[in-house]
């Protein structure tokens, strides 16, 4: 087992890659009451088209499918995961992103066999044809529910607007058509190929003895036979330079219209230090143009433009990147129209010292203080780990970066490469 100190937040991380290759990272807290325990892997809503393990061929399953899995792993041969988690004291759920899944538990007791438990259930699947089929019409549900949520489709339908081909645009829960086209045979084939121990990871933080739980773990692991890994090889799409779609009106029932600005990022970075730097920096940058305290937020708020809905978000995952500013408001076209002068007018936009300082500053603060909050590191760890970054490293870099970092996003922002999506009533 390895120790990996950090002096500045004066933690210690301990790592160990099993034998079947799954990665497991432990942080003890002490003097904390509760364990959070998260178990993930590299398989999310894009991930719809791959060499399935031990085939040679290329195959595209339906959309949604990633989902669809995680909702069907907590079905276990004796019985509900959910219900044994309960049994213990502990609470469990899942997510489903664009480019992985995770299941996770919290808990104040029993945190060994929780850890244990989480691993069972993952590790494990059980699917009939019968269950498969029931599950259908649970998620067409809640296919219903988002669709039918004017905020969602809102955010969603701005990401959708900027891409022609890449599966981000795909919803992760699919559509009723494509959940319709899964079957028990899809699902196994995704389960084999993409919860390979050598494609996932577990974290586990809080109120934990090292010693004990790395030994619990590896035990468990030393029952279980795994076949051989293998890299997954995954199909990499070409997606065209322009967006799809530069403006879209949808009616539905709403008190307040609702407008996102969303703008492609072409320059996708292949090496992790430089995307991070990146990601960092445009959090600053955003952070000064529209925190609350910003003399642009004031403005737009004085004028009426704007409400506490409004946000500014930056996403860049795997191999897709982009950027959402907007939120509720009666003057769309106007608040429209500022945005998209504002991404104009980007690189004339000059930053002192003092400010830029000052905003660095408080996100490493924001940032420290996350440090206090056992799901807040499992999470922001799971995001960052298949990124090929530990989340101990962000502070890091955000300390280093400089003004001439800032200055190197500007050439990003593009006007022709802005999208617009309205929700208003109808």
């Amino acid at each position: 087992m390895e120790t990996i100190k950090y002096d500045t937040l004066q933690e210690s991380l301990f790592y160990e890659e099993m034998d079947n290759g799954l990665k497991v990272y432990l942080l003890p807290k002490l003097g904390f009451s509760k364990t959070y325990g998260l178990f993930s892997t590299k398989f999310g809503a894009i991930d719809t088209t791959f060499i399935p393990l031990n085939e040679n061929e290329m195959i595209n399953v339906p959309d949604g499918i990633a989902h669809f899995l995680e909702h069907k792993m907590f079905e276990m041969q004796d019985g509900d995961a959910s219900d044994k988690f309960a049994a213990l004291g502990a609470s469990t759920n899942a997510f489903t992103s664009s480019s992985r899944t995770a299941y996770l538990f919290n808990t104040t007791s029993h945190e060994l066999e929780c850890t244990e438990l989480l691993l069972d259930f993952v590790q494990d699947i059980y699917l009939t044809d019968e269950t498969v089929e029931k599950e259908k019409g649970i998620i067409n549900q809640e296919i219903g529910m988002y669709d039918d949520d004017p905020d969602w489709r809102c955010y969603f339908g701005s990401i959708q607007n900027l891409y022609q081909k890449h599966p981000v645009k795909i919803d992760i829960a699919g559509t009723v058509e494509t959940v319709n086209e899964i079957n028990k045979e899809i699902l196994e084939k995704c389960y084999r190929t993409f919860y390979h121990p050598s494609n996932m990871m577990l974290f586990i933080v809080g109120n934990i003895d090292v010693q004990e739980t790395m030994e619990r773990i590896r035990q468990n692991q030393a029952k279980k036979k795994f076949h051989n890994e293998s890299d997954i090889q995954r199909f990499k799409h070409e997606e065209p330079l322009e967006i799809d779609k530069k403006y879209e009106v949808l009616k539905m029932d709403v008190v307040m219209p609702k407008v996102i600005v969303s703008m492609k990022i072409n320059d996708i970075l292949t090496d992790v230090n430089h995307k991070l730097k990146r990601e960092l920096a445009m959090n600053l940058l955003l952070d000064l143009l529209f925190a609350k305290s910003s003399p642009l937020y004031e403005k737009w708020i004085d004028e009426g433009l704007i409400n506490s809905s409004f946000s500014a978000n930056f996403t860049q995952e795997r191999d897709y990147c982009f950027l959402q500013i907007g939120g509720d408001t009666f003057e769309l076209e106007r608040l429209k129209s500022k945005i998209i002068e504002l991404i104009q007018t980007m690189k004339d936009y000059q930053i002192s010292e003092i400010d830029f300082e000052r905003v660095k500053k408080k996100n490493i603060g924001v940032l420290i203080s996350v440090f206090n909050s056992p799901e807040g590191i499992a999470n922001l760890f799971s995001r960052y780990y298949f990124e090929g970054h530990i989340i101990f490293d962000l502070i890091d870099t955000l300390s280093h970066l400089t003004l001439e970092d800032m200055e190197e996003l500007k050439p990003l922002f593009q006007e022709n490469l802005t999208s617009t999506f309205i929700v208003t009533s109808k």
